[in-house]
């Protein structure tokens, strides 16, 4: 059988051929479509199914220039008809009038294609249509149809052919269009929304609809097209498809089109959503088993929060407890990365702005959610946020309480010097709409205090910023706290400023007075626990403490004076001062502030800034109000009742505290001395510190208690020691040592080395009861020339040499003894000491500590010389460590260095430190 002969059709060039005919543009051009429809009909049908649809089929057809008859012809069919009615079509933008007339022919305006399109004339543009958005799938053609003028012609077919498959091809056409920027701004500047909208709404085909949202959904390609779609009403129809329970395919085109256009949600958009009803449905899609609809549709909810406006009927909606539920499960072990949870952290924060769905937020675990993203240090990012957000319940006494129990306190106190999150700043959109009368202001602020702080001012309950307390709530609104404005300290007009370390962007400041930084929500919530009846376990705590302590010296600017007022506040109340004491609060007040030193710095200093005279003068002020509380006689009750009946850990922290708190000295002398306190304090010097800085405060609290003890006392050299001679007076030993000596010596001392030392027999025996028995008595070397010396060197036996004859101060006793730096156990040093002490030469064994002193402990020496010379055993020398240790003036650090070597070197044996302390603090020592 003979094959059969191929179709006219089958050859591309044949079927363009055509088009380019119909389209006017070859032999035969001009005449009526209609003459040619069956040989063109035929001739599109074959580019549509057989060669568009072929491998590298659309290049081929772009190629041979196919995309301009193409054009050409969807503009000569689309002015085929008789223009339709202004009542029914509407009038044309002029863009899209003046746009779709070709040199030649009629502008397409005047002559438009009605409704009732002739079935030939809409087949062919059926056709044309579906080739054109067969082609613009792909880039270069889409880059050809916007050269050739081929978006106008469109959007004119669009606004005025309102057959449902011709709207559903130029809609995807347009939707392919779009994918390409250029495009979609061509689009939109021809007017194609409206056009799309009005279609949206008149059609009730599923193919059809589904093509409009798409080209609606890739037209949201940019905050400013998401805008102008919203403004232009694209986003309500939208919602009421959403709302009135379409196919499937049709719910999934609508969720993804929606969750684009709710990108940066608008306020037009928000509002566009929930006139439209879409609300409802948003949370039943947020439980689809279809994994892409539920989580587009969680994500639109997360996006609407950004609106103030929309978030209390998304809270009625059942909003709240799917945002809370879907960020819950992402946080679980098995959840997702961090980067999908950051639009619901985002989201859950700003429903934290309305009194109704804080509630929500509470009763669903929102506290806890939030509480455990800020306990993640992972999440640090948005600990700002978080903290921010809490504010919300600054006036929800059971929420606090509940925060509280939570460990709120110290992750606060550890925010404000933490570093400022990378989140996106929020405008006047967000602000609460508890209060909507704040849109009105010319000032765009957001958060809920700030409008509960407008709002204040406004009715007449504030002055200013700066008189708001966190005591104020809407049900019960008392008189200003006086402490809330004034300053706690003398320098206050210095540190009322705004920070200069302040994340740009962050919520300005309204007044000077009241500087509103990363700071400022933590400082808000600190500012309200610390108002409470006992703030004492949440704030009184060494976090606590700490972080408000770091946040007020490391700020290179001056602090927020509320961080002032909090510190002033707690050591100002009653209920703190037992707090202080056990966590060592005073002391730490007294070590960071007046004397610069925090627990980062102890014992190896870091690079910090400048101490100002403004942080000694506020941590004298605050040990003052302490010392206030202290001998009131609640306080005098409290501190007897720590020292007497608390646990051993309480008793040794009060005696370390009274020094800094107490001035009368009835009280302390009647605590420390008369009740033992301050041995307690000694005894547990050798014990397992309490704190990172016990003996830093143990050095400090002792060096007060001696000055209360002796106010008197000035800085001076150590006493025992005593300064070194311009005129030594003459070495007696000498003489015997030159070749001829004079007189000569009647006898000689054998050291081990076999070294013979001359000497004099009655020197000798004067100058010790262990050489005159030796020497005089009834032993064998007393008549002896040459007496053996056991288990001396040269270098400790000569100053026994020096000394036995008399000499005294002649520099002798320096020999034996290291330069600082070098150990003195078992040196040359202990083994003359050791040899004084069994010779009997107890002004030796003086003349040698005072050397020994001299060199180690004298007041350019370092700390680290005190623990070498303690480790000697000699109570003398401990006398002298501990005088060096406590000497008025001295160095803080210096003397807490000094102080942990004389623990170490003391170790289990106590008793002679404590001894050689107690002897110096109370000016008892030999």
């Amino acid at each position: 059988m003979a094959a059969a002969r191929p179709a006219l059709t089958d050859s591309l060039s044949f079927c363009l051929a055509q088009l380019t005919a119909a389209a006017g543009e070859g032999p035969g051009g001009g005449k009526d479509p209609a003459t040619n429809e069956t040989p063109l009909g035929r001739a599109l049908l074959a580019l549509r199914t057989r060669h568009i649809k072929a491998a590298e089929g659309i290049e081929r057809f772009r190629a041979r220039g196919g995309l301009r008859p193409l054009l050409a012809l969807l503009r000569r069919t689309a002015a085929a008809g008789p223009a339709p009615s202004q009542a029914a079509s509407g009038s044309a933008p002029s863009s899209v009038a003046s746009a779709g007339s070709t040199p030649g022919h009629a502008p397409a305006a005047e002559s438009l294609l009605t409704p009732s399109l002739p079935l030939r004339l809409r087949k062919t543009l059926d056709l044309a249509l579906s080739i054109l958005a067969n082609c613009c799938t792909e880039g270069a053609c889409r880059a050809e149809v916007r050269r050739l003028g081929g978006i106008l012609p469109l959007v004119t077919i669009l606004q005025c052919v309102k057959t449902d498959s011709i709207q559903n091809r130029t809609a995807r056409a347009l939707g392919n269009l779009a994918m390409e920027p250029e495009s979609c701004r061509d689009i939109h500047s021809a007017g194609a929304v409206p056009f799309l909208v009005e279609s949206l709404t008149a059609c009730q085909d599923s193919q059809c609809l589904q093509s409009i949202v798409r080209a609606l959904r890739n037209l949201a390609d940019s905050p400013q097209h998401r805008l102008a779609l919203a403004q232009q009403g694209a986003v309500r129809p939208l919602a009421e498809l959403l709302a009135t329970a379409p196919d499937p395919a049709l719910t999934a085109a609508l969720v993804r089109a929606l969750l684009e256009l709710s990108r940066g949600c608008s306020r037009a958009c928000a509002e566009q959503l929930s006139l439209g009803g879409a609300l409802g449905p948003l949370v039943s899609l947020a439980s689809h088993p279809k994994r892409a609809i539920r989580e587009a549709a969680i994500l639109i909810l997360a996006n609407l929060c950004a609106q103030g406006l929309v978030r209390p009927a998304l809270g009625n909606a059942g909003g709240v407890e799917v945002l809370l539920g879907e960020l819950r499960r992402r946080r679980s072990p098995g959840g997702s990365s961090s980067a999908t949870q950051q639009p619901l952290v985002r989201a859950v924060c700003l429903l934290c702005r309305e009194a109704i769905n804080r509630a929500r937020l509470r009763d669903a675990g929102g506290l806890e959610l939030l509480m455990g993203l800020l306990q993640d240090p992972g999440a640090s990012a948005w600990h700002p946020r978080v903290v921010a957000a809490l504010v919300g319940f600054l006036y929800d006494t059971g929420a606090l309480g509940k925060l509280q129990a939570l460990g709120l306190v110290p992750l606060l106190a550890r925010q404000l010097c933490g570093e400022a999150g990378e989140e996106e700043e929020e405008g006047i959109e967000a602000a609460s709409w508890d209060f909507p009368e704040e849109r009105t202001s010319g000032q765009a602020e957001g958060g809920s205090f700030r409008s509960l702080r407008l709002w204040l001012i406004s009715e007449g309950y504030a002055a200013g910023p700066g008189d708001i307390s966190p005591d104020w709530s809407p049900e019960r609104c008392p008189m200003p706290e006086p402490s809330e404005s004034v300053s706690p300290t003398p320098g206050q007009t210095s540190m009322s400023t705004p920070r200069t370390l302040r994340k740009p962007g962050r919520i300005p400041a309204a007044t000077t007075e009241e500087p509103w930084g990363q700071e400022g929500p933590a400082l808000l919530l600190l500012s309200r626990f610390s108002q409470a009846p006992d703030p004492s376990g949440a704030l009184v705590t060494g976090p606590a403490l700490c972080g408000l302590l770091a946040y007020v010296t490391g700020a290179p600017g001056p602090p927020n004076p509320r961080a002032l007022r909090i510190l002033a506040r707690l050591t100002c109340n009653p209920a703190c001062l037992e707090a202080f004491v056990r966590s060592y609060g005073a002391a730490l007040l007294r070590a960071w502030l007046v004397l610069g030193v925090s627990p980062d710095d102890w014992p190896v200093p870091h690079a910090r800034p400048v101490h100002r005279s403004q942080h000694r003068e506020l941590g004298e002020m605050l040990l003052q109000n302490l010392t206030v509380q202290a001998e009131s006689p609640f306080g005098v009750g409290a501190l007897t009742h720590l020292l007497l009946s608390g646990s051993p850990e309480d008793r040794v922290a009060c005696a370390l505290t009274l020094p800094f708190i107490c001035r009368k000295p009835t009280l302390w002398r009647r605590l420390l001395l008369d009740q033992g306190g301050l041995r307690l304090l000694l005894t547990a010097l050798t014990q397992p510190a309490p704190h990172p800085l016990f003996l830093f405060f143990a050095a400090d609290s002792l060096s007060c208690l001696q000055g209360l003890v002796s106010p008197t006392a000035s800085p001076a050299p150590l006493p025992a020691l005593p300064l070194e001679l311009d005129s030594p007076p003459p070495c007696l030993y000498e003489p015997l040592l030159g070749p001829a000596p004079a007189p000569a010596p009647d006898l000689h001392f054998v050291l081990d080395s076999g070294l013979q030392l001359p000497a004099r027999r009655a020197a000798s025996a004067a100058a010790s009861p262990f050489f005159r028995a030796l020497l005089s008595g009834s032993f064998a070397e007393a008549q002896m020339n040459l007496v053996p010396l056991r288990g001396l060197s040269p270098g400790a036996a000569w100053p026994v040499l020096h000394h036995l004859h008399g000499c005294r101060g002649c520099g002798a006793a320096l020999g034996p003894i290291p330069p600082p730096g070098q150990p003195l156990l078992g040196s040359k040093a202990e083994e003359a000491l050791e040899a004084a002490g069994r010779f009997l030469l107890p002004a030796l064994e003086e003349e040698l500590e005072e050397a020994v002193g001299r060199i180690h402990l004298s007041p350019r020496g370092g700390p680290e010389s005190v623990g070498e010379v303690f480790r000697l055993g000699r109570p003398r020398l401990a006398a002298h460590c501990a005088r060096w240790t406590l000497e008025p003036g001295q160095c803080p650090r210096k003397r807490a260095l000094a102080l942990t070597g004389l623990v170490e070197a003391a170790g289990e044996e106590a008793g002679p430190l404590t001894e050689a302390l107690l002897a110096v603090v109370m000016g008892i020592e030999s």
